[in-house]
């Protein structure tokens, strides 16, 4: 099924729609959102994305990123990605949005207003394994090591946004 993503202005003014990888190739700015998850201990689930994907396979990030579809809310979205990744639903709240563009090789970017959501979850996941290779929770301390050391093992994205993240927070 072709998928598409909704085009908008930095005002989240929609501009229209277009197919997905077309919208990544030509770095065109769309909505997005990002779900950040957390256990009791305060540790950050990571998913792996799966080995199929079209770009970044392989790569660590968060627990679900993806693109609202035309009818539906950001936090709709994210609920329903959590639901197809990981097999899972969890209470949600908005916490910030910003624009971002990244390269994520391949000729391929990602310019998107991104929403972040965080919420929490324990375990008993449900793996999508076309879209999700597995998952872990980390650290804070530990997750800021391992990009430090191996940078290629983490999504673009991710980056940026825990970046950002920690700038909120």
């Amino acid at each position: 099924m072709e998928e598409f993503v909704v085009l908008v202005n930095p005002d989240d003014k929609v501009l229209g729609l277009m197919e997905k990888q077309q919208a990544h190739i030509n770095g065109l700015l769309h909505r997005a959102f990002s779900v950040f998850l957390f256990n009791s201990k305060g540790e950050m689930l990571l998913q792996k994305r799966a080995s199929g994907k079209y770009h970044s396979p392989n790569q660590w990030t968060n627990a679900v990123c993806s693109h609202p579809r035309e009818s539906e809310t950001y936090l709709e979205g994210a609920t329903r990605r959590l639901k197809e990744e990981l097999g899972i639903e969890a209470e949600l709240s908005e916490k910030f949005n910003f624009i971002y563009k990244a390269d994520v090789g391949g000729g391929l970017w990602e310019h998107e207003l991104d929403h972040v959501f965080v919420g929490n979850h324990e375990s008993d996941f449900d793996l999508n394994r076309e879209e999700v290779e597995g998952v872990r929770f980390i650290s804070f301390e530990n997750l800021d090591k391992e990009i430090k050391e191996h940078p290629e093992n983490f999504t673009e994205w991710f980056k940026i946004i825990l970046e950002e993240y920690k700038h909120h927070f």
